[in-house]
């Protein structure tokens, strides 16, 4: 999806600079190997099992997920001044870089990376605060935001927030609801889940992530005949079915019933808008 003026999304930026990329990759000789291909390996015979509980700790709390908004807002400032708790996450996410994901067994990779951005997003956060939105951090004056900036290895393998998300989750997994559950730290944004994604319960916080999104109204929202969703719908239409039908169907999919029905006789037209505002108490 193209965005708004002035609300353009990192990834944007990123696939227009394309070209001249490619061309450095051909000054300087053969491209180091894709994410995608470096992490599309797993053991499925593995039943060993990474620890979240870490994660799972600073989520109970810092996190507060029964705001009156609907927002999840995540207490950024009061982690920061907290040594002990920062130490914690950054602990966590050295353990995380320390483990080679492709050990184990996909359903577990999937939670790792899923964790892991959302922590490495908070951390970075934390750090940088107090700041009015995400994109106050690191990035250029044409892609702001730490999206691009290497602030992980893993395997050997220096590791952006968008080779997270971009490069790994998305074309590995190819599942939609990965929009979901990884959290851009801000109001537009779905939900921080309140519970750290495991194996066990990747599913059942995947479909409640999608199902709470679409009935928000920064998810959907009716503008008279015409429908206001979120830019995620636009800037990744190509995982909502690629077309704005398909949009449609995948909503109806998670709509709660009156909205469903709202969707079902929809011929109007649709807008797109986004909130970069820091999800902040």
């Amino acid at each position: 999806m193209s965005a708004e003026p002035g609300n353009e999304h990192p990834q944007r930026a990123r696939l227009r600079l394309c070209a001249l990329a490619c061309a450095a990759v051909a000054l300087v000789g053969r491209a180091a190997p894709e994410p995608a291909d470096v992490f599309n390996a797993s053991d499925e015979t593995s039943l060993a099992t990474i620890d979240h509980a870490p994660w799972q700790a600073l989520l109970d709390a810092y996190l507060r997920a029964d705001h009156p908004s609907g927002v999840n807002r995540f207490n950024y400032g009061a982690l920061r001044t907290n040594s002990a708790d920062m130490a914690r996450l950054v602990g966590y996410l050295t353990a995380l870089q320390d483990a080679d994901p492709r050990g184990y067994s996909r359903a577990e990779q999937k939670a790792y990376w899923i964790n892991f951005y959302n922590a490495l997003t908070v951390r970075l956060v934390a750090a940088a605060y107090p700041i009015e939105s995400i994109r106050d951090i690191g990035g250029s004056w044409l892609t702001p935001g730490p999206w691009q900036d290497v602030h992980a290895n893993v395997a050997g393998h220096d590791l952006t927030l968008d080779n997270i998300e971009h490069d790994i989750l998305r074309p590995v997994w190819r599942d939609p609801r990965i929009h979901y559950a990884v959290n851009c730290a801000s109001y537009g944004c779905p939900n921080l889940s309140a519970d750290a994604f495991t194996a066990a319960n990747t599913e059942e916080l995947l479909e409640a992530g999608a199902r709470a999104y679409v009935n928000h109204p920064r998810g959907v929202a009716f503008n008279g005949p015409d429908i206001v969703v979120s830019s995620i719908y636009r800037w990744y239409q190509e995982d909502f079915g690629g077309s704005e039908e398909g949009l449609l169907r995948h909503l109806i999919q998670y709509a709660a019933a009156p909205l469903a029905e709202q969707l079902r006789g929809f011929n109007g037209d649709v807008e797109y808008a986004y909130d970069w505002t820091l999800n902040a108490p």
